[in-house]
C-alpha cells in the first residue's frame, strides 16, 4: 500500500512578513523588553529611594526631638538652683505678705513655663522609692509607712520626657 501524503500546498500571502521584516519585529520586541526591564529597575529604585527618604525623615525628627529635650534639659538644669531658692523664699516667714505673694507668683510663672515645655516635677513623698528617679540620703523607721516609701523630700527632682534632669533627694522609710 502506498501511503498517501496529505500535503497541503503552502500558500503565500501578500502580507506575510519577509525575513527583513521579521528581523525588524524581533529587534523591536527585544527593545520593548529591554525598556520594560529598565522601567522596572527605575520603578524599584524610586521605591527604594522613597523608603530611604521616609526613614531619613523619621530619623531626623527623632534626632531633632532628642536635641530639643537635651538643650531644654540643659537650660532647665541651670535654672533649678534659682527655682530652689524661690521655693525657700516662699517657705520663709515674713511679715510682708505682698512681698511673699510676689515671690509665689514668680515661682508659679516659672513652673508654668517649665510645665508647658514638658518639664515635670518628680513625685516623691508617699511614693515608693525608685532609684531611677530618687536618691536616698537617709532611711528612717516609721511604722505608719510601708517598706521603701518616701517619707520626706529634701530637694525636688525634675524630668523632661523620660529623661531625669535631677533626682529627688529623699528620706526613705523602713
Amino acid at each position: 500500500m502506498e501511503e498517501e501524503k496529505n500535503e497541503q500546498p503552502v500558500m503565500e500571502f501578500e502580507n506575510e512578513p519577509t525575513s527583513a521584516e521579521d528581523k525588524k519585529i524581533k529587534k523591536l520586541q527585544k527593545k520593548v523588553e529591554e525598556q520594560k526591564q529598565e522601567l522596572e529597575e527605575c520603578d524599584d529604585r524610586i521605591k527604594r529611594l522613597m523608603a530611604e527618604f521616609e526613614n531619613f525623615k523619621k530619623r531626623s525628627n527623632k534626632e531633632r526631638s532628642g536635641m530639643y529635650n537635651s538643650v531644654m534639659g540643659d537650660v532647665v538644669t541651670a535654672l533649678l538652683p534659682a527655682i530652689d531658692n524661690l521655693e525657700k523664699a516662699v517657705e520663709a516667714e515674713t511679715s510682708d505678705e505682698q512681698y511673699k505673694s510676689g515671690v509665689e507668683m514668680v515661682l508659679n510663672q516659672i513652673k508654668d513655663v517649665l510645665k508647658s515645655n514638658g518639664v515635670e516635677e518628680i513625685k516623691a513623698v508617699g511614693e515608693p522609692f525608685d532609684p531611677s528617679l530618687h536618691e536616698a540620703v537617709s532611711s528612717v523607721v516609721d511604722e505608719s509607712l510601708g517598706s521603701k516609701i518616701i517619707k520626706e523630700e529634701f530637694r525636688k527632682g525634675y524630668m523632661i520626657g523620660d529623661r531625669v534632669l535631677r533626682h529627688s533627694l529623699v528620706v526613705v522609710a523602713n
